[in-house]
């Protein structure tokens, strides 16, 4: 339970660093959460890049508070492992990654469901060391790194955790990744980082960055 919150008990080899989120980046968050929510009598218009504001209700159309879309969210946590999968090709891309790099996921999510995420990526076959939390990634990736001189990488949907990381571990290949979904399509763009199709580009791009300078 050490990794739930704290990156300096997640121990790391002396080779690259792949730190990957998990929601819409390995595993699908906005598909079945539309799905869900539709089990609740509830639909997600995506008007703007937020759910505040853009959940209403089927029957009445009346658009959902922020207690009740909160709630709505941890729900959707707790019930996660009945709801998510992963995206195409992740599971045997960072398996084969880990032959050369240490992968670890830094999620963004409240530490109580841990553990929910823990088995479901167990089951999955992603059995990488998981830190949750809803800090900036930029500190816990400069942590988690510190200032060891090897190749980081760092993999994200969300502008702002990008350039989070970009502010605090600028050396770092910033790959970002997110679903074609309605939601999505309204989301800020990073600027400046390099978007990644799918997992076998992010693959590519991976071993690029980590491939000895000399070879």
């Amino acid at each position: 339970m050490t990794e739930i919150l704290d990156p300096s008990h997640v121990r790391l080899a002396d080779r690259p660093l792949v730190v990957c989120d998990v929601d819409d980046v390995v595993l699908h968050f906005v598909a079945p959460f539309q799905d869900f929510l539709r089990k609740e009598g509830h639909e997600l218009l995506p008007r703007s890049f937020r759910l505040t504001g853009n959940i209403v209700s089927i029957e009445t159309q009346a658009v959902l508070e922020q207690a009740d879309v909160q709630r709505l969210i941890e729900t959707f946590f707790e019930l996660q492992e009945n709801w998510q999968f992963p995206f195409d090709f992740v599971v045997e891309t960072l398996n084969a990654l880990s032959s050369d790099a240490d992968v670890v996921f830094l999620t963004a999510m409240p530490p109580r469901y841990w553990q929910h995420r823990r088995r479901l990526l167990d089951r999955l076959g992603l059995a990488f060391p998981l830190i949750a939390s809803e800090e900036p990634k930029g500190p816990v990736m400069r942590r988690l790194h510190g200032e060891r001189p090897l190749p980081s990488i760092f993999i994200d949907d969300m502008a702002h955790q990008l350039h989070s990381v970009r502010d605090h571990l600028p050396q770092s290949l910033l790959l970002h990744m997110m679903p074609d979904s309605p939601l999505h399509v309204l989301a800020p763009k990073p600027d400046g980082i390099v978007r990644a199709a799918d997992w076998p580009h992010a693959a590519d791009l991976i071993r690029s960055h980590i491939a000895p300078k000399d070879a």
